[in-house]
């Protein structure tokens, strides 16, 4: 049963990673579509969402799947209940990913560039995406631990966000819709940060068994 059970395991990782790859296309296209506002890539990023959507509802129903088959305990049973959370990480990153593609096609038929360069909060998004998924693949601690710190610079440049965005509806109260479409941008993106910072942290949990989310950083 054991060989069996290995086998199961590691076809569901590859699923995971597809799904994982997918996000990521996702969250590139809708960051891509901020800067230029490019209302058919966010188009796109908005109609497609039902095939992340199906790909999360496969990969958990074989995660129960293989838990009632086989009943895994220890190391292995670790390892699907981080499975499952991830899956579902990804799949509200997607959404949020569908979110900012909403606010850019809002703000493109009403010929809105926006006011604040997304491209550092973007990127800073993207590459702990990829961190958290490249440390899921190689069993990585120390990696996902670096996803860890670098969301609180994701927070910081939402803060600094927050601030531009109140200041500018003081001065301009007639553009507040199109404003608070900003700060929604911002929002996105910072709660993308936590779900990359999720995922890291439930590849530490099963590679040492501890519940990280309400403690410090290992240095």
């Amino acid at each position: 049963m054991g060989l069996f059970l290995h086998h199961e395991l590691e076809r569901l990782k590859k699923n995971l990673l597809s799904l994982g790859t997918l996000v990521e296309d996702r969250v590139h296209t809708a960051c891509a579509s901020i800067a230029a506002m490019d209302s058919e890539m966010a188009r796109f990023v908005v109609e497609a969402d039902h095939e992340i959507d199906d790909m999360e509802v496969e990969v958990e129903e074989e995660c129960l799947k293989i838990i009632a088959l086989y009943q895994p305990v220890a190391v292995d049973l670790r390892f699907l209940v981080c499975v499952i959370k991830i899956n579902n990480d990804l799949e509200r990153i997607g959404d949020l990913a569908v979110n900012i593609g909403r606010r850019v096609m809002t703000m493109a038929a009403r010929r809105a560039m926006p006011f604040y360069d997304y491209s550092e909060m973007s990127a800073k998004v993207g590459l702990m995406l990829k961190k958290s998924l490249d440390a899921f693949v190689n069993m990585d601690a120390s990696l996902a631990n670096s996803v860890r710190a670098m969301d609180d610079e994701v927070d910081a440049m939402n803060t600094a966000v927050y601030g531009r965005v109140k200041e500018r509806i003081r001065e301009n109260p007639d553009d507040v819709a199109y404003l608070i479409n900003m700060f929604l941008i911002s929002r996105h993106l910072e709660r993308m940060a936590d779900h990359a910072t999720n995922i890291a942290e439930e590849v530490i949990y099963v590679i040492e068994g501890q519940i990280v989310r309400h403690s410090q950083i290992k240095v």
